[in-house]
């Protein structure tokens, strides 16, 4: 593929907040409609009549490009960690342009930002600009590959007369029987990314602090992962669980020959138990087997978690337990069927890292075959569960069990990179390339701009 394109738009578009009413200040000079102006003061943009009312005046789009790199704005109430137990509100500054457009029955802010500006954001917001430069950069160079596929996917989409992005989850089998779905990241028209989990964590300037961060920024500037010339989809998670992912466990039904599973051990040549099967899959998940990601230093985890993130804790190997009534509410409050009582969760279908793409729901009023991993994760969570690597025990004391206790493994869907397993080889000496070559079997590190 021709990827001479970057050289000249290293530019991406980032869906910020959405709003019936947005508010922002400015910082500094912008230009709207060829007049610069100067501000002061949080000003607020507001729907009304599918148009966007600003400072007394109507627009059907409304853009403010910054007179200087000092410019910046700042937009307030910004949601982050949307549908995940961490959800909160945070005031967030941006370099860059800001744009409001009208997105059906809401405003949506924009913000037009150089790539580069962009991922210096990312690598801060996804972890702690303390970590280890190696990791950083590996970080760094995986987070542009991600965004650039996804961007060159988006641009072929729209240009297509046959093919637009999928706005919702895809279903390739949706009977009375059985469910099974899965969420992309392809679903947005209006911007190439959004600044939350769904794609990449993007928190504004505040977050970009720290020279080790810009550091890895210039040294891999222009640097993606490619596989027969192809820019890779590169996923990462934050733990596997001891072993990696494949891409078809999580997403549709296609094996991607650099996201499959690798054992997150380094040398990385011991054989891999077959955790597709359950008995295999029982033993590892109650087991803590050694592992790049199973580790309890907290200088290295506060290099990958952030503040929020620390919130969360034994992620490695986790229980989660629920009772009947418990189960029986969240069940039907996510799926929106009456399963009556909850008698078996039942693992149909396992990935290699022990994760279940299907997994059977037996009710007293119904059964339900549902998947893939993310839809697991979400059915049987307030938020997303860690992960769907997990074994289920049940009370024995009746006929409908009153406890499930759920044995889990990771955080995340565990495809392609471990962040975790990833900064414990940072801060064990090995260098970017080490890293990446590690959970990206078979692919090239190459300079495209």
């Amino acid at each position: 593929m021709d990827h001479s394109f970057w050289k000249d738009h290293p530019y991406v578009s980032v869906g910020i907040i959405t709003g019936e009413e947005i508010r922002f200040r400015l910082l500094g000079e912008f230009i709207v409609n060829n007049q610069s102006i100067d501000v002061t003061g949080t000003q607020s943009v507001i729907l009304q009549n599918n148009s966007i009312v600003w400072n007394g005046a109507v627009y059907s789009s409304l853009t403010f490009i910054p007179k200087d790199k000092n410019s910046l704005f700042c937009l307030t109430d910004v949601i982050i960690g949307i549908d995940y137990h961490w959800q909160r509100k945070e005031e967030q500054i941006f370099p860059g342009v800001l744009r409001f457009i009208v997105d059906g029955d809401k405003l949506t802010a924009i913000n037009d930002v150089h790539i580069e500006e962009y991922l210096t954001s990312v690598i801060s917001s996804e972890m702690n600009a303390s970590a280890s430069l190696e990791f950083l950069k590996a970080s760094a160079v995986i987070s542009r590959s991600w965004l650039l596929r996804q961007m060159e996917n988006r641009k072929a989409a729209l240009s297509s007369v046959v093919s637009t992005p999928p706005t919702g989850p895809c279903c390739p089998s949706t009977n009375t029987d059985e469910v099974i779905t899965w969420s992309d990241r392809h679903d947005h028209t209006l911007f190439d990314v959004c600044a939350d989990d769904h794609c990449q964590r993007y928190q504004g300037i505040q977050k970009a602090t720290g020279e080790s961060v810009k550091q890895a920024i210039h040294e891999t500037w222009g640097t993606v992962l490619c596989y027969q010339e192809e820019i890779c989809d590169a996923r990462f998670s934050k733990s596997c669980g001891g072993i990696s992912e494949t891409y078809e466990t999580c997403w549709d039904d296609h094996h991607v020959d650099y996201l499959t599973a690798v054992p997150d051990t380094m040398p990385d040549t011991s054989p891999i138990p077959d955790l597709t099967q359950e008995k295999e899959a029982h033993r590892w998940i109650t087991s803590s087997p050694d592992s790049l990601c199973n580790t309890t230093d907290k200088e290295i985890l506060s290099q990958v978690l952030n503040d929020y993130d620390q919130e969360t804790t034994d992620f490695y190997r986790w229980t989660c337990t629920y009772t009947q009534e418990e189960l029986r509410s969240l069940i039907t409050h996510n799926s929106g069927i009456d399963f009556g009582d909850i008698i078996d969760l039942v693992p149909l279908q396992r990935g290699p890292s022990g994760r279940i793409l299907r997994l059977k729901i037996i009710g007293s009023k119904r059964s339900l075959i549902i998947g893939k991993e993310l839809e697991i994760r979400r059915m049987l969570s307030n938020s997303h569960l860690y992960s769907s690597a997990f074994i289920v025990d049940t009370s024995k004391e009746s006929p409908v069990p009153q406890h499930f206790t759920l044995r889990g493994a990771g955080w995340g869907h565990g495809v392609g990179m471990c962040q975790i397993g990833a900064a414990v080889m940072g801060a064990h000496g090995f260098t970017h390339k080490d890293i990446l070559l590690h959970y990206y079997k078979g692919a090239t590190l190459n300079k495209i701009y």
